[in-house]
């Protein structure tokens, strides 16, 4: 049996883990840490020398002992490193806002801010701001680069009906009924084996797909749809469009839709298991973390040091 330093613990190999909770408390033991490691990111390669606002010309800092800050050994000018990103202005410690964004990113479906709550000793309130801001401010993933090659594109309908619709009523008839004027679009479209982008469409079903998939994709690509009849006439202006007919069949050689159902299988039960129910004013968030996830699954760097980086970019 090998020996093991239970003082000194470290990751199996047989781990699938990238980053586990061992290397995050080695790395970021303290507040102090985070800190020092925003400061060397945004400011200071070598943790001493950074350039002076003030002075115009790089200057040797040292750390303010009664503030989260570096001082200019010349003119005595003050670095925040918190300042422009989502740390800035917050009580709470950088350990644990790390931390947050190490749960947000070491699980597949989501973690609810009741979760986090519970598992860093923070309100409710101050729980779910700080997973708001992870959302929106780093895991936007609506960057330039266009989709290309085989491109699945699909929508799907979110909400529930409305309350006091006889379709909400038990024992309705028309329970099983869709009540459409309470539900969001949600479209999206992915690579095989590649990224996917995916947004919430603020009119109907078929308000914007073409728009969205003009936007997102390159010209030279063959998409594969269903039978929607919204997806009409994109042979036109991509290399090709290839349908599949759900009422017959799911796949037809290469053709299909199962590759962005998968995505949309996953949003869909990390929402209704982890969240229980988003409101649409955030609902564009909610799939963006679910999107981050699918598109750096396979990265090289863990999802946490590219969240973490994402951080401190201007």
């Amino acid at each position: 049996m090998a020996k093991v330093d239970r003082n000194n613990p470290k990751r199996s190999k047989a781990s699938d883990s990238d980053y586990s909770i061992m290397e995050f408390m080695k790395d970021f033991k303290d507040d102090a840490a985070c800190l020092e490691w925003l400061w060397m990111q945004r400011h200071s390669a070598d943790g001493t020398h950074a350039d002076c606002p003030k002075c115009e010309i790089e200057r040797k800092f040292h750390k303010v002992a009664s503030r989260p800050s570096w001082s200019c050994d010349h003119c005595g000018h003050h670095i925040h490193p918190t300042a422009g990103t989502i740390f800035h202005k917050s009580s709470t410690s950088l350990q644990l806002w790390f931390y947050a964004i190490y749960l947000m990113t070491s699980t597949r479906c989501g973690i609810p801010a009741k979760q986090l709550e519970r598992e860093i000793g923070v309100g409710y309130k101050t729980a779910w701001r700080m997973f708001n801001l992870i959302r929106n401010e780093l895991m936007d993933e609506s960057g330039d680069e266009k989709l290309s090659g085989d491109v699945e594109a699909d929508e799907t309908l979110y909400g529930g009906k409305r309350r006091g619709h006889p379709a909400h009523r038990k024992g309705s008839r028309d329970s099983g009924t869709w009540v459409k004027e309470n539900k969001v679009t949600i479209f999206a479209a992915v690579e095989r084996g590649g990224r996917v982008r995916a947004a919430v469409l603020p009119g109907g079903r078929e308000s914007g797909l073409k728009q969205k998939l003009r936007k997102w994709v390159e010209r030279e690509s063959i998409i594969l749809t269903d039978e929607f009849h919204a997806y009409g006439g994109l042979e036109l202006e991509f290399l090709d469009h290839s349908l599949i007919n759900h009422s017959v069949e799911y796949v037809d050689g290469d053709t299909h839709t199962n590759t962005i159902e998968g995505f949309f299988g996953n949003l869909k039960t990390g929402i209704r298991g982890n969240y229980k129910h988003v409101s649409w004013k955030w609902l564009q968030s909610y799939v963006d973390e679910f999107a981050f996830r699918y598109n750096h699954r396979n990265d090289e760097r863990a999802m946490f040091e590219t969240l973490l980086i994402r951080s401190v970019r201007p």
